[in-house]
């Protein structure tokens, strides 16, 4: 009961651009640490930032 409650105080307080930076930031993390693989890392870089970018402009 606590954890849901604390869960949507969390909700409620934080912002879309906040919230969707929680997700975005990591896959930017991961593209650029892919982006070292030979050959297919910056294909893989290219579509997981432009995936990034959508999650980020849905946020706001």
């Amino acid at each position: 009961m606590t954890r849901l409650a604390l869960l949507l105080a969390f909700a409620a307080l934080c912002s879309g651009c906040y919230a969707t930076k929680i997700v975005s930031v990591p896959m930017r993390v991961v593209g650029a640490v892919s982006s070292a693989i030979p050959f297919v890392g910056n294909v893989t870089h290219d579509s997981i930032d432009t995936a990034a970018d959508v999650v980020d402009d849905v946020g706001g």
